[in-house]
This record gives structure tokens, sequence and C-alpha cells, in this order.
């Protein structure tokens, strides 16, 4: 018999290879395709629309986000079916990495599993806004507003903390479950890492201009030369920063003999680090859970309650299990899954 198949929607390289560690523990009994987020049915002419303004140019569907993952599917050989248009299969579960830009038709006759990817996007007024008054959490450019359409049949997430942020977001509770999140969930074994540095200040930036959000990096830059009070700086930059732009004003407004990183392990370069700098980046998590010293533009008690579980590296073989039995599950009724699993 032919085995089932299995549709994982990637988009960051952090969504990427989230989704190709739970592959690779179902890879004996499913065939796994990928394909970057996208829409279909009705909302595929305003998508189309967006993308035809680059609007989303900044964002994991277009520019080179995008290209980043179409190059790890094709390095690691994996089935690319970019918008399930390539071979047209009939999938028997997708697994997403968002539910804000999701393919609505593949959706609705499919069973669907959605996994956290990591921090989501503060909601400042412009996401509540869109919360409040619309049907589109597209509007919300960024992560802010995952949960919001509630569309997917389960709900695997960070910590409990993250639960109940969901909840509050709109997803059903009786469609969440809390199992780690692959990345973020075996934090200790970064100390084992051959970065050369060691007892620095780490400053790890966030893509807040390049998503449209404010950011007075010299300001940003200031505090942290405070923070350092003389101990060594390292900048790492988030991989969809203008790196030209953020060199230039670190360069100008840090002092001499600060370290640059455009690419690299952040998470190794934290895990070295004496303290942690960040501004809106899921990071902050990986300080926390070291205990190392962590400044962040989210509210650090907050973060303290969202922080992934830290289970060992077992959040992808959880999932896995989780995706493995919803396929053999009679129906779709994702909260009577679960019951039946307690």
């Amino acid at each position: 018999m032919p085995r089932k198949k299995i549709l994982f929607l990637i988009g960051s390289p952090n969504q990427t290879t989230q989704m190709h560690q739970i592959a690779g523990l179902l890879a004996d009994e499913f065939e796994a395709s990928f394909s970057q987020i996208y829409y279909d049915g009705w909302m595929r002419g305003f998508y189309k629309f967006l993308l035809w303004t680059r609007g989303l140019e900044p964002t994991v569907v277009s520019g080179h986000i995008k290209q980043k993952a179409d190059d790890y599917l094709a390095r690691h050989q994996l089935c690319n079916d970019f918008e399930n248009r390539v071979f047209g299969h009939r999938y028997d579960l997708i697994v997403c990495c968002s539910d804000i830009v999701v393919p609505w038709n593949l959706l609705a006759t499919t069973k669907s599993v959605f996994v956290q990817e990591g921090m989501t996007d503060a909601l400042h007024l412009w996401q509540r806004l869109v919360w409040r008054f619309t049907n589109f959490p597209i509007l919300a450019i960024g992560t802010a507003l995952n949960g919001m359409n509630n569309c997917c049949d389960l709900y695997c997430v960070a910590s409990e903390g993250y639960a109940a942020h969901f909840r509050h977001i709109g997803v059903s509770a009786e469609k969440l479950v809390v199992t780690g999140i692959p990345n973020f969930d075996d934090v200790e074994k970064l100390r084992d890492n051959d970065f050369p540095h060691r007892g620095y200040v780490l400053v790890a930036t966030t893509d807040m201009r390049e998503t449209y959000r404010r950011d007075n990096r010299r300001t940003f830059i200031g505090r942290a030369v405070e923070i350092a009070a003389g101990r060594p700086l390292i900048f790492k930059f988030h991989p969809n920063e203008n790196m030209a732009r953020a060199k230039a004003e670190v360069e100008k407004y840090a002092p001499a003999g600060t370290l640059i990183y455009t690419s690299g392990n952040t998470e190794e370069m934290i895990a070295n680090c004496a303290e942690l700098i960040t501004q809106y980046s899921t990071v902050a998590y990986v300080g926390l859970a070291l205990g190392i010293p962590t400044h962040s533009f989210f509210d650090i008690e907050d973060l303290k309650r969202k922080l992934p579980w830290q289970n060992g590296g077992s959040s992808a073989r959880r999932i896995a299990d989780i995706c493995r039995d919803y396929v053999a599950f009679e129906g779709r009724d994702g909260g009577a899954f679960l019951r039946g699993r307690a």
C-alpha cells in the first residue's frame, strides 16, 4: 500500500529546521513534502495583491527568506511541493508553522496540526486594531496574531504560559497541547560549542524596521554600551536585517573593537556571553533558560511565564507522535483526540 502523505509548511530558517526535524521522525511511515506557507481559496487574490505591492517582501513568503527555505530544501534533498502545485498530492495531514497564512481549500478537507515556531510578536496598537476590527491577521505583518484564525485542528505550543496566550488570542482551549518546541527545548547542550569568545555582552537585534516597526537603533546601541560598562560587546544581527545599514550604525555608535556578526549560531553565542541584550527576539528564551542576565523589549516576567519547556530535546518526537496518532484517528475533532490521549 502507498504510504500516507504529510505536507509540512515552512517559512523562516527556524520554522524550516523545526519541520525537518519532525518530518525526519516520521520518514519510515509517511511520505513528506514541504512548501513555503501560502494562501489558496478565497484569500488567494488578496494575498497575490500584497505580493504584487511588495508589501510582504520583508516576510517569510517572499524575498531572500523564501530563497533560504528553498535552498535548504534543495540542499537536504527534500521534496518541494510548492503551493501543492508541483505534484498535486492528496495529503492526509498538513503541519502548519503559521495559522495566519494557510491554504484554506486544503485545510478545509485535510487534518491539520499547528506547531509554534517561537516567540510571538508583541501586540502593539496596530496589531490590536487588526485583531479587534478585521478578519485578516496577515495585516499585522508578523506573528502577533498567530492563533487568531483558530483554523487548525490541533495546536502544539511551547509551554503552559503560551497555551494561555493562544487561548487569549482565539484558539479553542480543547485544541491546545503543550509539547515544547524544537530548537528551544534543550538549551543546556549549547554550552558545549566552538564559538571562540567568552565573557562578552551579546546584543541580538530584531528586524523591526524590515517589518514596518519603529526602531531607534542609535538609542538602542547607546543603551547596550551603558549595560556593557566597558566589557567587550558583540552584535549579532537578525538574518532579515539590512546588514549594511546595521553594520554602519554599530561602527558609528559603539566603541571601537566591537565585534559584528551577520551570520552564525546565535544560541551558541548566547551560551558563552556574560549578559544578553535583545529587542523582540525568541533568543531571549535561551538566555533566560541558561540563567544569563537578559534584557528584552518584552516584559521579562512575562517571558519567564512563557519560557519554552526544557524537555531534553524531546519536543520534535512528541509532535511527531501526535501527527502519527492523529492521522490514524477517526474524524477531525482535535479536542476528542486529545482527550483520548490523556
